[in-house]
């Protein structure tokens, strides 16, 4: 346990190290009109392929549970 807690306590400071010799750099966080459509179109299309993904999901835990009714009986 005391070697775990060793490991954790280097890697938080080799961590803050690591934090604090970073060079900052400044981003613009300003969008336009046309970046925030793009952004708007990503986030659509990403979920509707995580709700086509849980749907695909659900379909097979189906198909699953029928083939084993099905080989079962």
């Amino acid at each position: 346990m005391s070697n775990v807690m060793l490991f954790l306590m280097l890697c938080k400071t080799g961590l803050r190290r690591k934090l604090q010799t970073f060079p900052g750099k400044m981003v613009n966080t300003v969008y336009s009109d046309e970046e925030k459509g793009i952004q708007d179109k990503e986030s659509k299309e990403e979920t509707i392929l995580a709700m086509l993904g849980i749907i695909g999901t659900i379909l097979n835990l189906v198909v699953i549970i029928f083939v084993y009714i099905y080989t079962t009986l």
